[in-house]
C-alpha cells in the first residue's frame, strides 16, 4: 500500500512541475520562447535513466541489474545524457506550448541547436522561435450582401451542347491531300530551343490546331501559325515563356518551337440518328436534349454556389485585418498550387486543363499564397467557432464522385490522394466550403441577372 502511495505522490510531483518559460513577440504571428531547465530536474531525470538502464543493461561479467553503477555511467554516459536531453526538451517544449495556449504552425526553429547540451553543472537554458496562428476579429456577417446569379438556359445553349456532344462522339479521319487547317488533330515531334540549345522536346506530341499550350506556353494563334503545314514538313515559331515557367532555362525568354509534322486528322462529327441515340441510351432526340438541359442545370447550380462562395472569400479578405507569419507565407506558395489543383479537380476539370491552370498560377503564386493563407486562417476559425467538420462518409462521398468523373474505382483514387498528400487537402477544402456556407446562412442574398462578361463574384457590405 505504501508503495502505491509513493508512486501516486511521484506522479503528482511530475504533473505539478512547471518549467520557467519566457515568451516574447518575434515579428508578425511569431513568438520567441525561452525555457530554463533547472539543475535538480536534470539530475533527477539522469538518476531515473541510469537506474532504469542498470536494471536491464547487459554488461560482460555481470548479471542484468548487478553491474556497478560507476561502470554503467562510464559505459553509457553519453547515450544517457543525449536521451535525457531529448526528453527534457520535448516535455518542456510541449508544456510551454500547452500552458501558454500557443497555436503553433509548423516546426520550431531553435537558436543554435548544436549548443543545446546538458551542462556538467547548473541549469540548461534554450530558446526557439515558432510561428503561431495570428489574432484577428471576424466581421459581422449580417452586413454581407451576396449576389446570387440567375442564369437562364436557352435553346441556343442546348444546341451548343448538342454540337459539343457530336464532336466528342466524332471520328478522326486521316488527311493526306492538304495542309493543316484550324481544328485539325496533329501528331508532331516538338523541339524547344533557347538560342542554339534544345531545352526540351517531345516526340509524337498530340496537338490540336487551335489556341492551346505547347511546352507549357500559351499560344493563342496556333492554328494560324501552323496553317498549311503538310506532313513531312517542319516549321518553327517564336513564343515567349512566362517568368514562372516550370522549366528554369525557359523562364522569361523568347523561345523557338520547331514542329516536325507527322500526321493530320480531321474531326468528322457524329450524326444525330437513331443508332447514335440508342448507343447513348436515349429513345429520341428530345429525350437527349432534356438530359443535356438537366446536366447543364446541375452544372449551373454548382457554378452559382462557387460564385457565391468566392464573394464570401473576397469579403473576408477585404474585411479581416491580420499579420501573417512571414516564413509561412513564403512556404505557402507550393501549398496554394496543390490546393488549387484539388479545387479544379473538385469542379470536374479534365487533368490537362488542371495542369494548364496550375502552370499559369505559378507565375503569381506568391501573391496568391498570401491571399490563400489569410483565407485559411479565417475559414479555420469560422469552422471551429461553428463546430463545422467533415465526416468520413462525406469525404468518401466526394471521393466517389471524383472517381466517377475519372472512370476510376473510389478505392484507387483514395490511395492516389493519400500517396500524394492530396487527401488532407481535400478534407480541408470540404471543411472550408462548409464554413463558407455557414457564412452564407447569415448573409443577405440578392438574386441578380448576370450578363456575359460581368463579374459575378463581387460582394458588397451594407
Amino acid at each position: 500500500m505504501a508503495e502505491n502511495e509513493s508512486a501516486v505522490a511521484e506522479q503528482s510531483t511530475e504533473e505539478d512541475f512547471q518549467y520557467e518559460v519566457n515568451i516574447e513577440d518575434a515579428g508578425p504571428a511569431s513568438k520567441k520562447v525561452t525555457i530554463e531547465i533547472p539543475s535538480d530536474r536534470i539530475a533527477k531525470k539522469l538518476e531515473e535513466q541510469f537506474k532504469e538502464l542498470r536494471r536491464h543493461a547487459a554488461v560482460n561479467g555481470f548479471r542484468p541489474g548487478h553491474a556497478p553503477r560507476k561502470l554503467i555511467e562510464r559505459k553509457f554516459s553519453n547515450d544517457v545524457k543525449e536521451q535525457v536531453r531529448g526528453t527534457l526538451i520535448r516535455e518542456s517544449y510541449e508544456q510551454a506550448v500547452e500552458k501558454n495556449k500557443l497555436q503553433v504552425i509548423g516546426e520550431p526553429e531553435f537558436d543554435n541547436p548544436d549548443a543545446i547540451k546538458l551542462p556538467d553543472s547548473g541549469s540548461l537554458k534554450y530558446s526557439f522561435q515558432v510561428e503561431v496562428q495570428p489574432d484577428f476579429v471576424l466581421p459581422d456577417f449580417s452586413h454581407l450582401s451576396v449576389r446570387k446569379p440567375k442564369i437562364e438556359i436557352t435553346d441556343a445553349n442546348i444546341d451548343q451542347a448538342m454540337q459539343n456532344l457530336r464532336e466528342q462522339q466524332g471520328t478522326l479521319v486521316p488527311v493526306e491531300d492538304r495542309g493543316v487547317e484550324s481544328g485539325d488533330y496533329l501528331t508532331a515531334d516538338v523541339h524547344v530551343k533557347v538560342g542554339d540549345e534544345v531545352v526540351t522536346h517531345q516526340h509524337d506530341a498530340q496537338l490540336v490546331a487551335r489556341a492551346g499550350r505547347v511546352a507549357g506556353i500559351q499560344i493563342d494563334d496556333l492554328d494560324k501559325q501552323l496553317d498549311g503545314l503538310k506532313i513531312g514538313e517542319k516549321r518553327s515559331i517564336t513564343a515567349h515563356a512566362a517568368d514562372g515557367h516550370p522549366n528554369e532555362k525557359m523562364r522569361g525568354k523568347d523561345v523557338e518551337i520547331e514542329f516536325a509534322l507527322k500526321d493530320i486528322k480531321r474531326l468528322e462529327q457524329a450524326e444525330i440518328n437513331q443508332s447514335f441515340l440508342e448507343d447513348l441510351g436515349f429513345e429520341n432526340e428530345q429525350e437527349l436534349r432534356q438530359a443535356l438541359r438537366e446536366q447543364m442545370e446541375e452544372k449551373i447550380t454548382e457554378d452559382v454556389q462557387t460564385a457565391m462562395r468566392e464573394q464570401v472569400n473576397n469579403f473576408l479578405v477585404q474585411n479581416v485585418q491580420m499579420e501573417l507569419p512571414t516564413k509561412l507565407s513564403g512556404r505557402q506558395a507550393d501549398r496554394v498550387i496543390n490546393r488549387r489543383a484539388v479545387d479544379l479537380m473538385l469542379r470536374g476539370m479534365p487533368r490537362e486543363q488542371v495542369e494548364a491552370n496550375i502552370e499559369k498560377l505559378r507565375g503569381g503564386a506568391q501573391d496568391e499564397a498570401i491571399r490563400e493563407l489569410k483565407l485559411f486562417f479565417i475559414l479555420q476559425k469560422i469552422a471551429a467557432d461553428s463546430n463545422v467538420d467533415v465526416s468520413e462518409a462525406e469525404l468518401n462521398g466526394r471521393i466517389a464522385m471524383l472517381a466517377a468523373q475519372r472512370d476510376m474505382r473510389p478505392e484507387t483514387l483514395k490511395q492516389q490522394l493519400t500517396k500524394d498528400n492530396s487527401l488532407m487537402n481535400l478534407y480541408v477544402q470540404l471543411r472550408e466550403q462548409k464554413a463558407i456556407d455557414k457564412v452564407l446562412e447569415q448573409a443577405k442574398i440578392e438574386d441578380v441577372e448576370i450578363k456575359p462578361g460581368e463579374d459575378a463574384t463581387a460582394a458588397t457590405a451594407q
